[in-house]
């Protein structure tokens, strides 16, 4: 049984955010966090991060959507949501009742688009805060990705800034030159925290038809085989800014978690392992607690960034 102490060696701090322990639920494969209440207690959980929400309901992308990679897989589900007003009337209430905090992942194709969501998201009742997905492409810049130009990453991180005071996490592409600048641009721009990888640029390729196996025919690779990208970047940037770093990118086990915290982040996302373990968060949890005795540490912060290079 654990005790009390045990607790508090988990508890992190993601700037105003305080958490129960450094476990969040990734966007993207927890959906509303109700599809996995009758799997898991969620109280148990640090925080879940919501699916990508928009202004406006989305369809997504044409089928097939999903493809199995070698150590991951590929995903072209297109930002596929119910809409901000179907979220608050439909979704919320029941996110209300999980007994977890909840980080609203959102994102658009202007910069307007994303200071009106964070305005009307802004002191809702139950939302801990958002996550900023900024790999979408700027409608007025051409279709470039927001998160692909430090200036653009600057305006959009501004804007929202504007717009609220709750908490805000900048989630990051690997799909950039310099991973570090893009994350001091949105520190600059008054993000709290900044979180990643997100996915990596995929293809698969059917060899009887040749023809693309997902109907998108590109899609975001994810799964333990990104792990070795996503660690290397949570290093980078945690040494590029100040701001707490969340990692995540193929983590299903708390070694795999750990690896993370050692490398700098403060908190870790779980993604994939939903998929084939929905019970994985609370195994990372216990093994972290385990590894924290093991090695006699008081707490997390005892471990996050003890990385050593020499």
């Amino acid at each position: 049984m654990k005790s009390r102490n045990d607790d508090l060696a988990l508890q992190i701090s993601l700037g105003p955010l305080k958490l129960k322990n450094p476990v969040l639920a990734a966007s993207g494969t927890f959906g509303y966090g109700e599809e996995y209440a009758p799997l898991i207690p969620l109280r148990k959980l640090g925080a879940i991060v919501t699916k990508g929400l928009s202004l406006e309901p989305r369809k997504g992308n044409p089928p097939p959507r999903l493809a199995e990679t070698p150590a991951g897989m590929l995903n072209a589900i297109g930002l596929e949501n119910v809409g901000l007003e179907a979220f608050l009337s439909e979704k919320l209430p029941r996110l209300r009742k999980l007994g977890c905090p909840v980080l609203v992942n959102i994102f658009g194709s202007t910069i307007e688009d994303y200071a009106e969501m964070a305005r009307r998201l802004a002191d809702v009742e139950g939302i801990s805060g958002l996550e900023i997905n900024i790999s979408c492409p700027n409608l007025k810049a051409g279709g470039s990705l927001f998160a692909a130009d430090p200036k653009a990453v600057f305006q959009v991180t501004t804007r929202i800034r504007q717009a609220t005071a709750s908490f805000m996490m900048v989630k990051l592409s690997p799909n950039v030159a310099d991973i570090g600048k893009i994350a001091q641009a949105a520190e600059e721009g008054g993000a709290d925290a900044v979180s990643l990888i997100n996915t990596l640029v995929g293809l698969a390729i059917d060899v009887r038809t040749r023809m693309p196996i997902l109907g998108n025919i590109t899609g975001g690779l994810s799964g333990p085989a990104i792990k070795p990208v996503g660690l290397a970047m949570v290093w980078k940037v945690a040494q590029a800014v100040k701001v707490p770093v969340v990692g995540l990118g193929g983590i299903a086990t708390a070694e795999d978690a750990l690896e993370y915290l050692i490398a700098g982040a403060t908190a870790v996302q779980v993604g994939c392992a939903h998929f084939f373990d929905p019970r994985a968060p609370l195994k990372i949890i216990d093994g972290i607690s385990k590894y924290l005795k093991a090695h006699s540490l008081n707490g997390i912060s005892s471990l996050i960034g003890s990385l050593k290079t020499k």
